[in-house]
């Protein structure tokens, strides 16, 4: 069997038997009414959106409740379209890992089409902005990576190819921003159409940076003489193009080989991952965790597919936000960071192998139950205590999740004024005592060890990608992973810049504490185990 419109059709038994569920409705109907009357087009064609969003879309179309499917389109890695939609007939193998060791499996073919979002393919141009002009289209969805919605350097000037885009104009567009941008320009000149434009990454007021990016585009090219000022006003205008925030909740590691080898097992070829020419490590199939949460803000100007009947959290924007926060900074991702800066320095390679480890777990159960709940942001729609119990018990221990530690320890200096920083704010303004905060400087105390790129037992260890990497290490420099001696205040300038923590921490109990307990990390081998040991007891 190999993934494909023809196998899924002639080898319907095979497929069944090899437990894989199959779409029940008229694909080739759906595909016929999409490309008359398209209502969504996605841009970020990788797993998140084919795992995730693709199911969505999926359950809609199985229960009848859409006759239109998703024209998932790429703005960066044009071999995606080419390799691993078009290659698979626009299908996807969703793999779904559970915590009690089954595997679901499922074809998903509620992708319509693939189509590369570049402009200098004069076909695939001429398609986007067909659709764009079509009454029919309801929605635009992202998930793009925050960096997509990027138009300046770290100095604050425009990237070069920002730049290009508004000097030449929407026809040349090439930034993911300006192509969407263009394609507002199209909707605009075709009778000021109205439509969401709706980001679903994984990123802190989401709608707000797309909606600026787009509106900066437009800005300038009004000002640049290639559109008129009311295309300004129309992107502006959230009664005519709105930006709804969300928050979005999901683990999907690249493919890993086990995967292959079950698939090959129950008969399915072709499933092994490529790696394509922008080095994006992909498959034909998807591995990811069952849970997974989208809230999403319900301004929709051109009406929208009945999303909550596909399980996905219709509410408003205030409710979006807490969501956004409960998650962020008290229920997932404060655990995550400080699991993987000791998870690193003990040689783990897998979160789930760190979930057997009793100091690890007394570590994360700590940080969000004891320092975190008091203080969360309950948005009500969700449990903070029950989305805590079933990261810690179901999420983060699940042995089929190839989660590797050093992934989420990926650009930690720009999570932590986050993921910590607003724990201790909430602290401070409630007026709870920060002494009794233990987790936390534990958290960011492994952060400053995990810099020195040496483990507990003494070895090298590469540290993972941080736009602030080399600064931070140079701030570090003369500390020795071995001799507590060689600390002589070398963290208190990093531990006072409040862009990266979110407050001044040598203003408050926990600079004094981080220092404390990273001194006790400089110990020589075995210092982090024996911190967290006395520390968590």
């Amino acid at each position: 069997m190999k993934l494909s419109l023809e196998s899924i059709s002639r080898e319907m038994e095979s497929w069944e038997k090899a437990g894989v569920k199959l779409p029940s409705f008229d694909v080739a109907a759906m595909r016929a009414a999409t490309e008359e009357s398209p209502e969504w087009v996605h841009f970020g064609a990788g797993n998140i959106f084919r795992g995730f969003i693709g199911s969505i879309s999926q359950r809609l179309l199985d229960a009848g409740l859409a006759k239109t499917g998703i024209v998932a389109c790429d703005t960066f890695d044009f071999d995606i379209i080419d390799k691993i939609y078009t290659d698979q007939d626009n299908l996807t193998l969703n793999v779904l890992l559970n915590p009690d060791g089954t595997v679901s499996k499922e074809v998903l073919a509620g992708v319509a089409k693939g189509v590369k979002a570049n402009f200098a393919d004069p076909a695939a141009k001429a398609e986007l902005k067909r659709i764009f002009r079509l009454p029919s289209l309801k929605m635009l969805s992202f998930t793009i990576t925050e960096k997509g919605y990027q138009l300046r350097r770290p100095d604050g000037s425009f990237m070069p190819v920002v730049e290009a885009d508004m000097k030449e104009g929407p026809e040349a567009s090439r930034h993911a921003m300006s192509v969407v941008a263009a394609l507002l320009l199209e909707r605009f000149s075709a009778g000021a159409l109205p439509m969401a434009v709706v980001s679903m990454d994984n990123c802190s007021h989401n709608g707000e940076k797309l909606k600026a990016s787009v509106v900066e585009m437009a800005k300038a090219w009004v000002a640049n003489g290639f559109a008129p000022a009311g295309f300004l006003a129309y992107v502006e205008d959230e009664s005519t193009v709105s930006f709804p925030w969300s928050m979005i909740d999901k683990i999907t590691p690249r493919p890993h080989p086990r995967v292959v080898e079950m698939l090959a097992g129950d008969g399915i070829e072709g499933m092994e991952p490529i790696v394509t020419s922008k080095k994006t490590f992909i498959a034909p199939f998807v591995n990811a965790e069952k849970p997974q949460y989208l809230v999403v803000e319900d301004r929709f100007p051109n009406g929208r597919p009945a999303l909550e009947k596909a399980g996905v959290y219709m509410t408003d924007r205030d409710t979006v936000n807490k969501t956004e926060k409960m998650k962020v900074t008290t229920c997932l991702n404060p655990l995550h960071t400080a699991m993987s800066m000791y998870g690193c320095l003990l040689g783990y390679t897998l979160i789930c192998e760190e979930m057997k480890d009793a100091d690890i777990v007394k570590l994360v159960k700590r940080l969000g139950y004891v320092e975190g709940l008091p203080v969360v942001v309950d948005p009500k729609i969700l449990s903070p205590k029950a989305f805590i119990d079933e990261v810690v018990n179901d999420r983060l221990p699940n042995v089929f999740m190839p989660d590797d530690p050093r992934r989420i320890a990926t650009d930690t200096s720009q999570k932590v004024g986050i993921r910590f920083g607003e724990t201790v704010k909430s602290y401070i303004a409630t007026g709870r005592d920060l002494d009794s905060l233990v987790s936390i400087p534990l958290a960011l105390a492994g952060w400053m060890r995990y810099l020195l790129a040496v483990d507990d037992r003494g070895e090298a260890m590469e540290v993972s990608a941080d736009p602030l990497k080399d600064e931070l290490q140079a701030k570090l420099k003369g500390i020795v992973w071995n001799d507590p001696k060689s600390y002589s205040g070398q963290l208190r300038p990093i531990l006072a810049n409040a862009s990266i923590f979110g407050t001044d921490l040598t203003a408050t109990p926990l600079a004094d504490k981080v220092e404390g307990y990273f001194v006790r990390l400089l110990e020589g081998p075995g210092s982090a185990r024996r911190l967290l040991e006395a520390e968590l007891k």
